[in-house]
């Protein structure tokens, strides 16, 4: 992204495939919603956990969505999904403790896990298993295991996980001792099936989400914790001393999200025909096979064919054809170097116009 915006920057012609961000603003009610709070409200600190009515908001969420029954008083507001992760990761694990880990899979929960003194057990996965961990490769795991970090839909890759092997590595790691942590910001956006949540497998998961993806709010910095109730007290404790409170003028516009879903599913058939657009012309740029991209807004492709370091294929892209992608070293530090993520969140003009150009730069 550095390198893609340093391009801009001199006057250089960037298509942007390397941005994991919706190309949209936040809906319009959110918007209207923030404005009546900017004249309403003094905006000051909320209680550590977040606003009520937002806590409410989100457990009736769960009830309409999933048919599950969550309780307000277990769902802490966070920080944006990143401070959801570091809360939950500093309550349910000590210094020492192994978390299993999906790779290829998103960065920060490795770096995360390191930088709170917990060892991060990679638990390789490939396309016979979808991307994604599995009760047997949980079982072979040597030792303590402490927790397991799943992500469905999953980046990089968007692959899902089933609900009935959601619940199969819940048991396969609670017979271990550990917690399994469930991290669905991608839900909403899928392709077929919707995406099940880890709380309709055990009471003892943590979920994690997010207002950034589906509800197009990133820079708004804001996400919710689903908590087993004994971690519900180590977590507002936490979340009092590291962050006060989540940002109060977001949390007052985020209860006007639930009611925007037409306006957030219009931006998901987008996603879908961005999809189609890169599933149809990226294999003849050489790219592909594809993982299952069943959900979120990317797709891990095998670039075997055209390199055997992604990193340097990145630049290459970006220098010849102006377009920023994102390799796969990202997620994979040892077999990365073999793929490359492209995200599809962009619009429909910027990812028409990426896959022309990617095209038409392997043809020279």
């Amino acid at each position: 992204m550095r390198a893609a915006n340093e391009r801009a920057a001199a006057g250089g012609d960037v298509l942007h495939l390397e941005v994991g961000q919706p190309a949209v603003p936040a809906p319009a009610g959110v918007r209207a919603a923030a404005a009546a709070a900017l004249q309403r409200d003094r905006l000051g600190y909320t209680d550590a956990l977040g606003l009520p009515d937002l806590r409410h908001a989100i457990a009736r969420h769960y009830r309409s969505a999933y048919g599950v029954d969550v309780t307000a008083a277990r769902i802490a507001v966070t920080t944006g999904s990143s401070g959801a992760f570091l809360l939950a990761f500093l309550a349910a694990f000590d210094v020492g403790d192994r978390v299993a880990v999906a790779v290829p899979g998103y960065p920060c929960y490795r770096n995360i896990l390191s930088a709170i003194g917990v060892t991060v057990v990679p638990l390789a996965t490939d396309a016979a298993s979808g991307y994604q961990p599995t009760p047997a490769a949980i079982d072979r795991i040597d030792g303590r295991l402490d927790g397991l970090v799943i992500a469905s839909p999953a980046n990089p890759t968007g692959s899902m996980v089933s609900a009935g092997t959601l619940a199969e590595l819940a048991r396969a790691v609670e017979s271990r001792g550990g917690v399994l942590i469930s991290d669905e910001i991608y839900h909403g956006i899928t392709y077929g099936a919707a995406a099940a949540t880890a709380l309709s497998a055990s009471p003892s998961v943590i979920v994690v989400n997010s207002f950034s993806k589906y509800y197009a709010m990133t820079g708004w910095r804001l996400g919710w914790l689903v908590l087993p109730e004994g971690l519900v007290r180590p977590v507002e404790r936490l979340a009092q001393n590291l962050f006060i409170s989540p940002p109060t003028l977001s949390q007052h516009a985020a209860i006007a999200a639930f009611a925007c879903g037409d306006e957030l599913d219009g931006h998901v058939r987008r996603y879908a025909r961005n999809r189609e657009r890169l599933l149809a012309t990226l294999p003849a740029a050489g790219f592909g096979p594809f993982a299952p991209a069943e959900g979120a807004f990317y797709l891990y492709a095998d670039i075997g064919t055209l390199d055997d370091d992604s990193e340097a294929l990145s630049r290459r892209l970006l220098r010849e054809a102006g377009v920023a992608v994102t390799p796969g070293t990202d997620f994979d530090p040892e077999r990365g170097r073999r793929f490359m993520r492209f995200s599809f969140a962009g619009s429909e003009a910027e990812i028409t116009a990426a896959g022309e150009r990617l095209v038409a730069w392997r043809r020279r």
